[in-house]
This record gives C-alpha cells, structure tokens and sequence, in this order.
C-alpha cells in the first residue's frame, strides 16, 4: 500500500546525459516491459546493476541495536520502503516501481560504491542523509524481453531523521529530490510489495527487496531476532572472531527457535529446495556479511560448519524428520556444535606445547627461559600461555608483551597471565617466570633475544596471510632484523582461514579518532600536549565536516582545494605476508602455508554449495 506518492521530479537536471539501464529485480516475465520490443533472437547483453532500497524505520525497529530517533523516523508504526517511478525517459521498464537503481561502472571501486554514487545522481541523498542497514545477496537473472542478462547487487539503507522533533514526514521528504529517471515516488509497506502485473513493480521487485529485507520470508520474530543481530555482530568491537563466531550460532540458533513452526510443515519444495531450508541458510549469509566483515572468515566458516552438519544430519541422515520435529532436532544439532567449540582451545594449547617441543627442546633440557613476545590480547593466545607450564612442567617463561594502544589490550592480557602463572609450581621448583610490558614504539627492544614471537589472527587469507592487531607487522619484522633465529607462529583455530583471494580483497576497519585522541587529552599530558591536541582536533573536525556526506570523487576535489587536510588514522588490523610466517598453530596441530590453501579451498566448495543455490 503506498501511504504517500510524491510526483515531484527535477526534468532540468542532467537531461542530456546518456541514458543508463537499471538494474531491476529478478525474472524471465515478458509482460512488465510493455515498452521495450522481443530481443530473444538474439544474445542477450550481460548488465552488472545495483538496487538500493531506502527505508524509514519506526523508533521499536533495532531497539537493542541503539537504532535511536536520529536514526529513524518517530512519525511511523512500521518500516516503510521508498519505491520510485520510474519515467518514460528511460530506456526500460517505463512507470513501474523500482529502487533506485543502475549500472555498475568501471569505474566504481565497488558494488558498494556504484550504489552511493547512483542514490546521490538520483535522488541527491548522501552518507549525511542516509545509513547502510545491511547488502542482499546478489543474484542473476535473464530478461529476454529487453535482451539482457541482470546481475543485481541489492543494498538496503536508512533515512536519517535530521530533525526528530519537525513532527512531519514532509521534513523527510524534502530531501529526495528526483531526476529525470524517475515521475514520481512513495513509500509502501516492504509487506505489500508483490512481483505481480497488478503491483507495477519491475521485474522481480520482491525478490530483491526479499533479499534485503528478510522480514518477508522470516516473519517478524525471527527477523527481528536476526536483524538485531546482525546489527549487534557490527557494532561489537570488544570481542575477537572466535567469540563472535561463537555469538553468530547462537543467534542464528535463535532465529530458526523463532521462525513459524508451520515453515517446516510447508510443502513449498522438497529436500534440499524446501524453504525453511532456504531460509536458514539465507539468515546464516546475512550474518555472515552483515555483522562486522573484518571477522567474517571466522564467522562464515563457523556458520559453513554448523550449516554441513544440519544437511547430513537431516538430509542424508534422519531424512524423515519433518514438521514438530524437524526443528527440534536443527536447533540440538546447532546446540552440539556450540558445545565442540569449548574444546577447541584445549586442543590448540596441546598443539603450541608440541610445537614448542619439537622446534625449541634445546631450552627446555637446559632449563633455559623461553622468550616469548605476543601482543593484543587474544583469547586463544592467552589459554595457550597460561597452560604452557601444566604442559611443559620445566619450562620457564620469559614472556613480554606490547601494551596494543589505544586500547592497551596488552595491558590486560599481562593481567591474566600474571595471574595464571602465579599459581604454577616454577616457583617451588626454584623458577620464576617473567612478564614484561613493553610501549608499542620500543617494539624493536622488546624482540632482542626473543625465541618465539606468537600472534593471533582475525583472518587468514589463501596465500598465508594473517590479518592481526595493528603492530603485528612491525614487531615480525623487528625480530626479523634483531632476533634472526626466532620463529614466527600464529596461533588460531582453523576457521580464521578465508575464502580464496588476495589480502587486498578484504576490508579494511578503521575505529575513528576518539580511541586514539582520548589519551591525548587525559591527565598525563601535559597542557602543552592538551592545547596542541585540541588545535589537531579542530583542524581534524574541519576536514570531517567537509569531507561528510561525499563520494570518493568529490573528497578529492575538495583536498585539493583545501591548504590543510587533517585526519588521524585508527586502523585496528594490518596484513602480515605469509612469507614472514613459520608456522600456524591449529586444533588440528601445526600448519603451513598449503595446509592453509587446502583449508581455503575446501570453504569454497562448502560456501558455494551452501550459499551458492541461493
């Protein structure tokens, strides 16, 4: 039902400019491009297009995900969709309803950035007016009444509510200000919007709002349980991959205990086509992209793990499960796979042990310390050190950590292990362990005479490559110049590994600021340091303020105007070469370099087999 239709379009703007096809939905269907002559003589032209569908969220949406006023609109009781129609301009699907949509050019660094670039030249809308909620799956389709083959990319954003206390949607509408692509808009409820000849959609309109809003095929409770989770997997910046792997099974154990019982009564398709089947594996995939992507190996292959044992268990095991108990018996498989992952931390901390045995046995039967320098504070480092002297009982310790600014995660790791050694026999046995926290400039210092450098890993990509806390780069390669005989381990469990691709392909997470600005500004600086640092930080506001709300382009048009530009860089991850690497440390014992390429190629298979159908 659309609530309000605005006709309102700008046909001054840019009317010669050269005519795009836009991406549209999903579908085979002749009958929605009445305009557009039989092309299926001849071979159909492959279009790259994006869809992006703007949403208005009431204030109850994403409540426990800090999705507050400012974020939503206050006027509304449920979510509403902008749809826009489309004119008789444009070379396709002439006024039928439609995203915002558009070719993906050569030029766009990404999917991601064709849909700002085409929500701004359409409705004027930036990153000041809008927020990312989630990105669909993308999927293809061919149209042979128009002689074209879609690839769509779908993306979902919010409306900002610039002015919560306006009291009046036309405050909101106001801002989108149409083109010559498009007569007119409104906003509908994402429920109403149907792939029929009766709705005037584009092709396949549903199925791509489907894939975005997924509310549709869930139902409200458990969409609303995954949409809450998603959110709550992107905004957590406390725990590490594995724990938010961990946290992304037991959300999705949530969403399938809330999904409707009568889905897996359904007869909408069979086996391996049945929906609830679909539908799980479709929530498994938002979790997977759409909670914090610099975590998504761990996530993806955790979810991968889990989704493999459902499909053997119920498909090519209890087949005959179905109805009540089907879902009783999804939800305690997924409860066995939370459980085995308690172990696995046991499991890698017997493998540094061996590891440490077989490599470094000359400080143990001399009774040697054994140098070690770790930094950040991962849980699976952490479990490996406090239990190397239950493990090794003559082995003594000589660990030295970085302090991991700006959130000095070192710092509590030298906590834990202080706390955990100081219980350990070495002292009865006239031996004491040491722990040394180091700043990360004296990372250099800190590798003279180490054995062992341990580090953690976020992600490892196919050829080697470890993505950790900033800080692992420089201190591997100080120890490469000032300590030449000391291994280099990573220390993980397997599902760090990613999906084949270079590190390049991975994002890159960069905290903002005010993680680095508030030491600058506490009680240890001096006023000289206080006073610089808010001139720093105005000259840095001003160049955010400008730079706010533009695309790739436009900030650099505006740098080079500027005299001065000011940023302060936060980056939390940086990418070690798989060359600096002499061994990763796994549940399944030590690693290299192609047990890591065989694990990455063996998650391509399972992830096209699971998430590729859909």
């Amino acid at each position: 039902m659309s609530l309000r239709y605005n006709t309102r379009h700008h046909s001054t703007r840019i009317l010669h400019r050269s005519l795009h096809v836009p991406n549209m939905s999903t579908t085979t269907s002749t009958s929605t491009a009445p305009n557009s002559s039989s092309s299926s003589q001849k071979p159909l032209k492959h279009r790259s297009v994006v869809s992006s569908f703007i949403f208005k969220l009431p204030p109850s949406y994403l409540t426990s995900a800090n999705f507050n006023s400012k974020d939503s609109s206050t006027c509304i009781q449920k979510p509403l969709v902008a749809l826009f129609k489309r004119s008789n301009k444009v070379s396709t699907y002439t006024h039928h309803h439609a995203p915002i949509s558009g070719s993906i050019e050569p030029t766009d660094p990404s999917p991601l950035s064709a849909a700002w670039r085409e929500i701004h030249e359409e409705t004027t809308l930036n990153a000041s007016d809008l927020k990312l909620l989630r990105q669909g799956k993308p999927y293809t389709f061919s149209d042979e009444s128009v002689g074209r083959e879609w690839t769509i990319w779908p993306f979902a954003y919010v409306l900002k509510d610039k002015d919560p206390s306006a009291g009046d949607q036309g405050s909101v509408e106001k801002r989108i200000k149409i083109d010559w692509e498009h007569e007119g808009w409104g906003w509908f409820d994402p429920l109403d919007v149907q792939d029929t000849q009766e709705f005037g959609g584009v092709p396949r309109l549903k199925e791509s709002l489907r894939r975005v809003w997924f509310e549709i095929d869930l139902g409200p409770k458990a969409g609303k349980v995954l949409a809450e989770g998603c959110k709550r997997l992107e905004e957590d910046r406390v725990s590490g991959a594995r724990q938010m792997a961990g946290d992304a099974l037991h959300i999705l154990r949530h969403v399938i205990d809330k999904m409707d019982d009568g889905v897996f009564d359904s007869t909408d398709g069979n086996g391996k086509e049945a929906k609830w089947w679909k539908d799980i594996r479709m929530a498994a995939w938002h979790l997977w992209k759409n909670g914090r992507e610099s975590m998504g190996a761990a996530i993806m292959s955790a979810l991968l793990s889990a989704l493999a044992a459902i499909e053997a268990e119920v498909f090519q095991g209890h087949s005959k499960d179905c109805g009540k108990q089907l879902k009783p018996t999804i939800v305690s498989l997924l409860d066995r796979e939370i459980s085995a992952r308690s172990s696995t931390n046991d499991q890698i901390s017997q493998s540094f042990a061996s590891y440490i045995s077989h490599h470094l046995s000359s400080l143990i039967e001399c009774q040697k310390p054994l140098s070690i320098l770790t930094l950040s504070e991962s849980s699976t480092i952490t479990h490996a050190l406090s239990h190397l002297p239950v493990l090794l009982p003559n082995l003594t310790l000589d660990i030295r950590i970085l302090e991991s600014r700006p959130l000095l995660e070192g710092v509590s790791l030298a906590a834990s292990l202080a706390k955990a050694l100081s219980t350990d026999s070495a002292s009865r046995n006239n031996r004491q362990h040491s722990i040394t926290v180091y700043t990360d400039a004296s990372a250099c210092l800190a590798t003279e005479g180490v054995q062992l450098v341990a580090i953690g890993a976020d992600r490892i990509a196919s050829d080697g490559s470890v993505s950790n806390k900033t800080g692992s780069l420089s201190t591997v390669l100080a120890t490469r110049h000032n300590a030449k005989g000391a291994k280099v381990v990573v220390v993980c469990d397997s599902e760090k590994v990613a999906l084949p691709g270079p590190p390049d392909q991975h994002v890159v997470e960069d905290q903002g600021l005010e993680q680095v600005t508030r030491a600058w500004m506490g009680e240890g600086s001096s006023e000289r340091i206080r006073g610089a640092a808010r001139t720093l930080l105005n000259f840095a506001d001003a160049t955010r303020t400008d730079m706010e709300g533009k695309n790739e382009g436009q900030r650099h048009q505006e740098k080079e105007k500027t005299g001065v530009i000011v940023e302060v860089r936060n980056v939390s991850f940086e990418w070690c070469p798989g060359g600096f690497i002499d061994a990763y440390v796994t549940e399944e014992g030590e690693w290299n370099d192609e047990n890591v390429k065989r694990k990455s190629e063996a998650l391509q298979e399972l992830e096209k087999q699971l998430f590729g159908p859909l």
